[in-house]
């Protein structure tokens, strides 16, 4: 592959399924914490309920690398798209806020095999020259829905309701699970079938690197989940409606998008602690300013920022992750990678919502800030020992910078 001209078999087969389950991720988020409150929960259990997709997602990743590396890309998407329709459908007819519980602790589990087949897949097909802008390009392309996804939830919801987000969201797993199935697996997953690693051996063999790097990509993802349980619940807070929430999204989402591929572009060049650090430092500065907004305007301006933090940060962790993976296991490396970032994911929405039942929601939105801001502090630290820029002359294309340090 050379330039942007080697990306272009990947529209299809990544980028475009990418898009579509984006806009159905984007329609839903906004009304998860939304409808928890009208069926009858707190403002803390409303946040636990949010928090409970990242849970799923911790969940299918101890078991999502081998379930790649066994049975390949595409039967891993069909079986994850059918588990992410049945848990869509469960918080569409949930009739009490256990049930929307049940419902997105289902779509957790899809997002992890789904998010672990395309990023190995990635891994796989694109060179280190590229890689950076490859995995931006994906996450882009998922922001781009994520921004579509929002106004089209809005429109639905003026039509059937608050619950119109998760009807946007079943179609699009289920038409981007479709057009995924499509594709046959690489050559190399179906060579290296016989090679696999569990993850506690994975865990052990790399338990520095997850430990320090790793830290700092878990708080990166409470940084990045959290705003899905903080906007919705401020904006209640502040007496907006689920409509209003969806546009608010939609502005915070829309810079999120333009930020991506210039970030990817950034990291190729310059490397990958050039576009993470400021990342984390634009999201924490924007935590810290919301418990200050007071209205659609300044809740909106506010977003805006955030979303300058999220899209430049959008397909960093991604692209670290490929830059470390083990090639002879990558699928279960990636999975134990990202299971740090998914904890993360969980563990933020999660402290949000546990904070809020002992202190103001504004103190529970500054801790998340703090936390951006030491998560800023050790990828600071550690991107350059585990992924070097520019990578080492010296260095085999066959042995990631990882396996050099740890040895």
């Amino acid at each position: 592959m050379s330039g942007e001209t080697g990306l272009k078999p990947l529209v299809t087969t990544v980028f475009v399924p990418a898009a579509i389950f984006g806009i159905g991720q984007g329609a839903a988020a906004p009304v998860m914490a939304l409808t928890a409150r009208e069926l009858g929960a707190s403002v803390a259990v409303s946040g636990l309920i949010v928090a409970v997709v990242g849970l799923g997602a911790v969940l299918g990743d101890l078991p999502a690398g081998r379930i790649v590396a066994r049975f390949g890309e595409r039967r891993s998407i069909i079986g994850g798209s059918a588990v992410g329709a049945v848990g869509v459908l469960v918080c569409l007819l949930a009739q009490t806020p256990w049930m929307l519980g049940v419902g997105a602790l289902l779509t957790g589990l899809a997002n992890a095999v789904w998010g672990l087949a395309r990023q190995s897949y990635l891994a796989d097909a694109v060179p280190i020259g590229l890689r950076a802008r490859a995995m931006s390009s994906f996450a882009a392309m998922w922001r781009l829905g994520f921004f579509v996804g929002p106004l089209l939830g809005a429109a639905v919801i003026l039509v059937v309701g608050a619950r119109g987000g998760f009807l946007v969201q079943f179609v699009g797993v289920v038409l981007s699970g479709w057009l995924m199935s499509r594709v046959p697996d690489p050559p190399r997953r179906r060579a290296a079938a016989s090679r696999h690693a569990t993850l506690p051996s994975i865990l052990r063999r790399h338990r520095k690197l997850l430990a320090t790097l790793g830290a700092g990509s878990l708080l990166m993802g409470a940084a990045r989940a959290s705003r899905e349980a903080v906007l919705p619940l401020w904006a209640a807070y502040l007496g907006l409606d689920a409509a209003q929430v969806s546009l608010v999204f939609g502005a915070g989402a829309a810079v999120d998008l333009l930020c991506s591929y210039p970030a990817g572009q950034f990291m190729d060049r310059y490397g990958r602690r050039f576009i993470a650090v400021p990342s984390l430092l634009v999201i924490g500065v924007s935590y810290l300013a919301l418990p200050f907004s007071h209205d659609l305007l300044s809740i909106g301006v506010v977003a805006v920022v955030m979303g300058i933090g999220n899209g430049l940060g959008n397909g960093v962790i991604m692209t670290l992750g490929a830059d470390i993976a083990p090639p002879a296991t990558r699928a279960e490396f990636l999975a134990a990678w990202r299971l740090t970032h998914d904890t993360g994911m969980f563990a933020g929405p999660f402290g949000v919502g546990a904070l809020a039942a002992v202190v103001p929601l504004g103190a529970a939105v500054a801790a998340v800030g703090g936390a951006a801001l030491l998560g800023a502090t050790i990828l600071f630290r550690f991107i350059p020992i585990y992924s070097p820029w520019p990578p080492a002359a010296t260095a085999s294309p066959d042995s990631p910078p990882l396996e050099k340090q740890e040895a």
